[in-house]
């Protein structure tokens, strides 16, 4: 990368892909892109100084080849035209994947895979590797709330990467230690059924030069697949959990981590939750044995502030709570009302889903309705698209008439702030990777209003 002066990026207000942009920004770059719709990203990356546009306009690429590499998101369409304009122009095109292999390169790279629990647990490692003093450059997959960035910067040589198993990305990367917190079906529009998905990930593994980290039940998929790395189990039974878990009922969680050289006591979980507890220990059990002090990780565990959207409390006062959650796959759903359930025993939840695309729906349609079953109240949207055309036939619906809840709407998201006026909240939770992102900042504003 070092030859361009111009980086250019097709979906640069995703996640991932602003976090590349900055990356470059810091590196010295002129950057710039397009992304489909203006969001609080695309603000924050214009006001970093990276000129962001809205239209597919090939004129706005810059007009100089080899002075200019083309980075785009596997989620923009294949016939876009700014995308099809660079290839047939000589630009140098590539996925956000192999861009972060080529960063990567030459560096101690910490990298966490999974179908859920990956951004939480790849932002606590680098926040404990930040806290223990050593730093670290990390590319990550949320808004790290402890320093309201995606990317965090360091010259330490350790670069930790959250590693995205959609469109087979995480096979670019070759990291020294990695962890693998689930491998659940997802993204079966991309595998062709469950062993190519673990197919996948024990390739991952294979690609792991040290050490890898696996949540317990998954060491088998691992150890008889060829893999070099040492493979270490996290997790109820593993080679690091945790113990003596206490909730105080008001939101706050104490432990103890357990590892194969000792323990270390006292943990305070700075996000409250099973599921925290859980990525905390996946964390520091890398953090651990890449030489991170037991000090530095019970103090990283405790400072940890979380990250927007994973379990994100917006409003906790006179006995009213908000949380808003990305969880966008069944089991993620689970896990987090039955982390609420733990927090906050014998609350009333209302919960708030938007689905995913229109293939996920269908293929767990049936999984979804039975972890939304688990809330007391369910007010459920439309399928937000994203990448995909309507699929006939599938719709919310089919999601709808298998909850078994008698407190249940299918309503449109210009409905919601109304309905959730009309509601005497106890806890009300927002779940969704779609643009029901847009709707937590209005409603955290109603519910302080009305309650605060």
């Amino acid at each position: 990368m070092k030859s361009y002066n111009n980086i250019y990026l097709i979906g640069i207000g995703g996640i991932g892909m602003s976090a590349v942009a900055r990356w470059c920004r810091h590196a010295g770059y002129t950057v710039s892109g397009y992304d489909r719709t203006a969001s609080p990203v695309t603000d924050a990356l214009e006001s970093e100084g990276i000129h962001v546009h809205f239209e597919d306009n090939a004129e706005m690429i810059p007009p100089s080849p080899g002075d200019t590499l083309v980075i785009y998101t596997p989620a923009i369409p294949h016939d876009f035209g700014e995308l099809n304009y660079a290839r047939s122009r000589g630009y140098r095109v590539i996925k956000r994947s192999e861009a972060l292999e080529e960063i990567t390169g030459g560096h101690r790279c910490l990298a966490v895979a999974g179908t859920h629990g990956k951004t939480s647990t790849s932002t606590m490692l680098a926040h404990i590797l930040t806290v223990s003093g050593e730093g670290c450059t990390a590319f990550l997959g949320g808004i790290s709330r402890n320093y309201g960035s995606n990317l965090l910067l360091s010259d330490s040589g350790v670069i930790v990467a959250e590693a995205d198993e959609f469109d087979r990305s995480f096979l670019r990367l070759h990291p020294e230690g990695a962890v693998v917190t689930a491998m659940d079906a997802d993204h079966m529009d991309i595998y062709r059924d469950m062993d190519d998905l673990r197919g996948a990930f024990i390739q991952f593994g294979r690609q792991c030069s040290d050490i890898l980290v696996v949540r317990k039940g998954l060491e088998g998929y691992f150890r008889d697949a060829g893999i070099s790395a040492e493979v270490r189990t996290y997790g109820p039974g593993g080679d690091y959990y945790a113990s003596d878990i206490v909730s105080d009922g008001q939101g706050k969680m104490f432990f103890t981590l357990n590892a194969p050289d000792g323990k270390i006591e006292h943990c305070h979980a700075g996000v409250p939750g099973e599921v925290y507890i859980e990525n905390a220990t996946a964390a520091a059990a890398l953090a651990l044995i890449h030489g991170t002090p037991a000090e530095s990780v019970r103090e990283g565990i405790a400072s940890f502030r979380g990250v927007a959207r994973r379990f994100d409390i917006r409003f906790n006062a006179h006995g009213h709570t908000y949380i808003d959650d990305y969880a966008h796959h069944p089991a993620e759903l689970a896990a987090t009302i039955a982390s609420i359930r733990q927090v906050w025993p014998g609350r009333k939840i209302l919960g708030v889903f938007q689905p995913h695309l229109f293939s996920r729906t269908r293929d767990f349609h049936l999984e979804f309705a039975r972890s939304l079953s688990n809330l007391d109240s369910l007010l459920l949207l439309p399928v937000y698209p994203a990448r995909e055309e309507p699929i006939p036939g599938v719709s919310s619906s089919m999601i709808f008439e298998h909850v078994t809840l008698q407190d249940k709407r299918i309503i449109q998201k210009r409905e919601l702030l109304e309905e959730i006026a009309s509601r005497d909240i106890d806890i009300l939770v927002t779940f969704g990777a779609g643009d029901i992102d847009r709707t937590v900042q209005p409603i955290e504003n109603l519910l302080k209003e009305k309650y605060d």
